[in-house]
């Protein structure tokens, strides 16, 4: 059995494989990591998403990008609009104001709602663009989980039956070793346990992160009110794509429990 462990997009990142090929195989894995993360990272100045971000406009996109903007569309829908990747505008605000020991003004953060709204991105298979100046995206909700999905479907296409796949969220493909289900802690303590077999799973906590010492103010903002939000401490998604886990959690701090089950359709939500 061969374990891997680095960085996907930020994120601690794991790979566990029981296979005669296992170091080959997970060796191709980590270089589509690499390559996924050209594609969505925020903090890659060469990626795709950076080059949008900058100039607001993006010819030639890679496939994937197109796939899961298409999937962010369907989650903005199902959400009404609490999953929405044009939040950066408000993120990048809040980061610097409270970098600089302030906080933001009701004006800066009407200024940054004008430029936040998925309806500001136009994308087809041959160019992305915004439609007004100012727009920013981040995957950060949501790559995590679609590179988890994607490095399944690697796997998968190599023959692989049995894997577990971290990229910040996790793809638990057939078993583990033992021939039982993958084991999953959601906790690094105390925290419930599950069971996954070719299933995934996403959490997030509005104060997982915080913009300030005192860790009041949580890093997921609401792109429809413009203030952090949090109506959960945490929130776990079970779903049969990492993806849509990934980017429901996100959403689902935002939301209440009425909301959320009108939302979720087949998937399974731990509230905390």
């Amino acid at each position: 059995m061969a374990r891997w462990k680095g960085i996907a997009l930020g994120a601690n990142a794991q790979i566990v494989l029981d296979h005669p090929k296992a170091d080959t195989l997970i060796a191709k894995a980590v270089t589509e990591i690499h390559r996924l993360e050209g594609i969505f990272s925020l903090y890659r100045n060469d990626s795709q998403l950076s080059r949008l971000n900058r100039t607001g406009t993006l010819l030639d996109p890679a496939f994937e990008m197109i796939e899961l903007f298409s999937i962010c569309t369907g989650l903005h829908t199902r959400t009404k609009g609490a999953f929405d990747p044009t939040v950066q505008a408000l993120w990048a605000l809040y980061a610097k104001e409270t970098s600089a020991g302030l906080i933001p003004t009701s004006q800066q953060i009407t200024d940054a709602l004008a430029v936040t709204g998925w309806g500001h991105v136009n994308y087809s298979a041959d160019k992305v663009s915004f439609r007004r100046s100012g727009v920013m995206l981040t995957l950060n909700g949501i790559a995590q989980g679609y590179i988890a999905d994607k490095i399944s479907a690697l796997f998968r296409r190599e023959g692989v039956e049995n894997v577990l796949v971290n990229t910040g969220e996790i793809s638990a493909v057939g078993h583990a070793p033992d021939g039982n289900a993958w084991q999953i802690k959601l906790d690094d303590t105390d925290g419930q346990n599950l069971a996954l077999r070719n299933m995934s799973v996403a959490t997030s906590a509005p104060l997982g992160t915080t913009f300030d010492d005192t860790g009041s103010t949580g890093h997921i903002i609401d792109p429809r009110s413009g203030y952090p939000g949090g109506k959960w401490l945490k929130i776990s998604v079970v779903s049969h794509k990492a993806a849509l886990a990934d980017g429901l959690s996100t959403a689902f701090c935002l939301m209440n429990k009425t909301a959320i089950n009108a939302a979720k359709e087949s998937e399974q939500v731990l509230l905390s």
